[in-house]
């Protein structure tokens, strides 16, 4: 075992690394296991409530903002206009930026979409990680469809992640998560994992997929990865985000993690239960919906469907103040309600978290602006020039309402509540 690293898990399982709980949208409270609330059982909650974070845009050349035949810097590829403007990732004036309002919201780690050995975004990868380690928030990675060959590469990319940001950096924040059983080690989730051979289009027209990959090879690689590391860690968590739990475990994931914000969560008892009954672990995201942006060039014949607003699939008059304030309600409803089940299932002793001493919530997202789905504070609505108004852009009034909503629901369940008075 590398020396660093085993002195980096005796430190974290002695702290107790945390799992993080969140309050009902009714009446808060604490959701316990057992006898004994979570705060109790882990010492660092923060550490298992995870922002995914999106470090792609770049402002020289313009990447990412100028999708879907936007013009940056007053036309971006979002329905929002961001509080920083159209910024690059790579500039450490606003890695800190964003290192501070993550902070602020109570939520200990990041999920960084990663794209491949070499890209730009690994290339950003050091220089983010030295400024969230002096924020004390931990980073761990999303493993993106970055190529056909990454199925097969697989378990030499999580091994160069873990040599790359774990032991050539000495563990300063690399996300390492211990169970209330105290077993410790890191968690990885991919998306665009497991996926059909063929699809069928809107005109009825079935193609072959050229990105497929059979199960059995992603059980290869995933074998593969625990056998690398089993003197190293406790255990490696490998998620996929995939609600079919055949595929799953066909594939040798060790649970699913949903990243798509359309998974209402009135659907998600079923998947806890379905999850549990093959043994599996889950996750389900805080989310405030999506409010994808639109394609303004779009081929005659095209299958392409313009995104729904959600939740609720409303349309709405973003020029009218009244209209605005119905999808911010939306939105902070949605907020509420998805962090309330979350915890809720994964704290319920019938299922397979509560029974395993796992918690893990993902927050999508950060700084997802093409979605909509981020948290990252927009502009004040009056802040907009003239310019900006004019492309229709959806900024609500109080550009950091959807932070400033996290933020208060997780103020009360970080720490035990205060007692008034002696006693």
């Amino acid at each position: 075992m590398n020396l660093s690293r085993r002195a980096f898990l005796s430190t974290a399982a002695a702290a107790g690394a945390g799992l993080m709980v969140c309050p009902t949208p009714a009446a808060p409270q604490v959701p316990r296991v057992g006898q004994r609330p979570l705060w109790d059982r882990f010492a660092d909650l923060p550490r298992h409530f995870v922002f995914e974070y999106y470090p792609w845009y770049s402002a020289s050349p313009w990447r990412h903002w100028d999708a879907s035949d936007r013009r940056p810097p007053i036309d971006v590829a979002s329905n929002y206009m961001p509080w920083l403007g159209a910024y690059d990732s790579r500039s450490t004036a606003v890695i800190e930026r964003h290192a501070g309002w993550i902070k602020q919201s109570g939520a200990g780690a990041i999920n960084v979409s990663w794209w491949g050995r070499g890209s730009d975004v690994d290339r950003i990868v050091p220089a983010l990680m030295d400024v969230m380690a002096d924020y004390d928030i931990h980073v761990t990675f999303h493993l993106e469809p970055y190529g056909r060959t990454r199925a097969f590469d697989y378990a030499r990319d999580i091994h160069y992640l873990i040599q790359e940001y774990g032991d050539r950096r000495r563990w300063d924040c690399f996300l390492l998560l211990a169970d209330a059983d105290g077993k410790v080690g890191p968690v990885f989730k991919s998306f665009s994992t497991i996926g059909s051979p063929q699809s069928t289009d809107c005109h009825g027209v079935t193609r072959n997929d050229p990105d497929y990959v059979p199960d059995s090879v992603w059980h290869r690689q995933t074998d593969l990865v625990r056998e690398t590391f089993a003197g190293d860690f406790d255990r490696v968590t490998l998620l996929a985000d995939c609600t079919a739990v055949d595929r799953v475990a066909a594939a040798g994931f060790d649970g699913m993690a949903i990243f798509d914000n359309f998974v209402e969560p009135d659907t998600w008892p079923v998947h806890a239960r379905n999850f549990t009954g093959a043994d599996l672990l889950f996750s389900f995201n805080i989310n405030a919906g999506f409010d994808g942006i639109v394609e303004r060039r779009v081929d005659p014949g095209s299958c392409y469907r313009p995104p729904d607003f959600d939740p609720g699939r409303a349309v709405y008059d973003w020029t009218r103040a009244e209209d605005r304030d119905a999808a911010q309600r939306a939105g902070g409803a949605r907020i509420a309600l998805s962090l309330a089940q979350t915890v809720a299932l994964q704290t319920n002793a019938q299922f397979i978290n509560a029974q395993r001493s796992f918690f893990l919530t993902y927050i999508n997202s950060f700084n997802e602006w093409h979605e909509g789905t981020q948290f990252e504070p927009m502009k004040d609505r009056g802040a907009l020039t003239r310019e900006e108004q004019a492309i229709g852009y959806h900024n609500q009034e109080v550009g950091s309402y959807r932070l400033d909503t996290l933020r208060s629901l997780l103020a009360g369940v970080l720490q035990p509540p205060r007692r008034d008075g002696p006693g």
